[in-house]
């Protein structure tokens, strides 16, 4: 029974390399292969007992991918394992192609949220999306921006947290007692510490407190809103787009589930001075006791943050984070119709990823992941390096594949720099990116002698001639 299994398994694997070898593959040399693979170990009384990745990187030519191929397969025949291929990618400059071999297998959870997602918040590892892209109303959510400028604002000493911001008519009328609205109650002309507005702004959602801190920062509500698109581009945030401090309803006011969940990774990373705040359950004003709307706070899963949002055209949503053995979880989701759907369905999607998946090592800290080529360089190529080492959240007893890509454009022009960024490392599970981490150069490369550089022009010029002429075929 084991040697049909282990044959049956070799089979396929030589059908994955049989097919990369049919690949018509074209551009520079110093290729890239990828390959991740699921191992299983038989015995009686199970299945399989281990869940494990397993990864080589093979540098080849175009000439030289029989060689690299004939290298795997010794790999293969070496093995006492059961070797099933999930993936195999070529990593070719700017562009890639690839084939996979493994079981497809549809989503095991399904969310009732019409735009949802949930990730690991070390890695970023995304455990499940939908609609993850698509502009939505963000609501009280989009407050998260205008915390973390003042956050970034403390941190950076543009402000000081006990520093006093006066209530004006326009933050009382708009976003104090006569709004109706979320409101941290402060008393009109009145004088607040940024560091109790901050409270008044994350505990209650106080509207009058956000205001109150766009007008002392920037002067009024729609100046600091260009603040804030700016410093959203600076985090990466390339799709929101910021109208108020508040989140209340604005056509032009919008944001995706992952820019959302982007946001709160990097404010749980960088601020974690602050970060408690959205721990605390309750805020008391003027005499006036609220408790934080946030309802995952009283679950006793682990949560200890961060927002809720509620809009007419946008329904219920949230922004949750939770941590359970060491393993903290970011869920965002919107557009729900009532406040109980909104809290069951956060915890739902926590559970199912704190049950269902487990972390696993990709790459160690500087540990080589691959060689970008180099133009005009003492050397041909650079090895990239991630700044840190690289782990993956991979599903429990789940055969579904993963796919690995190495993306620069290249060849990339010398001189280098130690830690200058190259590219970058995007990893699928199925269809979805789930991972997408940074590349830098491992080592510094001066640039070559004239004639290496000249040396290096003309085969430029002879891939160039060539590809153009294959583009004609």
């Amino acid at each position: 029974m084991r040697h049909r299994l282990t044959m049956r398994a070799f089979r396929r694997a030589a059908a994955c390399i049989k097919s990369a070898a049919e690949l018509q593959t074209g551009g520079d040399t110093g290729q890239a292969v990828v390959i991740f693979y699921h191992l299983r170990r038989y015995n009686r009384r199970a299945t399989f007992d281990r869940y494990s990745v397993l990864k080589k990187w093979i540098s080849m030519s175009r000439s030289g991918f029989a060689r690299s191929t004939s290298m795997i397969a010794d790999l293969l025949r070496i093995s006492c394992l059961r070797i099933c291929a999930l993936g195999l990618a070529l990593a070719i400059g700017c562009g890639a192609q690839s084939w996979a071999q493994g079981s497809k297998k549809d989503e095991p959870f399904q969310s009732t949220a019409p735009f949802a997602i949930l990730i690991d918040a070390e890695s970023g590892t995304v455990l499940y999306e939908k609609n993850a892209d698509q502009l939505m109303d963000p609501s009280s959510m989009a407050k998260l921006m205008t915390e973390e400028y003042v956050f970034h604002a403390i941190q950076s000493g543009e402000i000081r947290s006990e520093e006093e911001l006066s209530i004006s008519e326009n933050a009382w009328r708009r976003g104090g007692a006569p709004s109706h609205g979320a409101t941290m109650f402060a008393s009109i002309h009145s004088s607040i510490p940024v560091m109790d507005l901050l409270r008044g702004a994350i505990i209650p959602a106080g509207n009058d407190a956000c205001i109150a801190l766009a007008e002392g920062i920037a002067g009024g509500e729609p100046q600091f809103a260009e603040l804030l698109n700016k410093r959203a581009r600076d985090l990466g945030l390339v799709r929101s787009n910021f109208s108020n401090a508040t989140g209340l309803p604005d056509p032009q006011l919008k944001m995706t589930s992952r820019e959302l969940a982007k946001l709160a990774q990097h404010i749980i990373r960088t601020y974690p001075e602050f970060y408690g705040l959205y721990n605390e359950r309750e805020f008391t004003w003027n005499k006036i006791r609220q408790l934080s709307r946030n309802p995952l706070l009283k679950m006793n899963i682990g949560a200890d943050g961060m927002v809720t949002g509620l809009t007419k055209d946008g329904g219920y949503g949230l922004v949750g984070s939770a941590v359970q053995n060491g393993l903290r979880l970011i869920v965002v989701i919107n557009g729900l119709k009532s406040q109980k759907d909104r809290a069951d369905e956060a915890k739902r999607m926590l559970d199912w990823g704190f049950h269902g998946f487990e972390p696993r090592l990709l790459f160690a800290e500087g540990e080589i992941i691959s060689q970008a080529k180099l133009y005009g360089g003492l050397k041909s190529g650079v090895p990239l390096v991630a700044d840190g080492e690289i782990r993956l959240l991979v599903p429990r007893n789940t055969p579904d594949r993963i796919i690995g890509r190495v993306i620069y454009t290249g060849p990339v022009p010398a001189p280098i720099e130690r830690k200058q960024q190259i590219g970058k490392l995007k990893v699928w599970r199925g269809e979805n990116v789930v991972l997408e981490v940074p590349l830098y150069a491992g080592e510094d490369v001066e640039r070559g002698s004239m004639t290496q550089r000249a040396f290096d022009a003309a085969a430029e010029l002879m891939i160039g001639m060539f590809r153009a002429g294959v583009a004609r075929l």
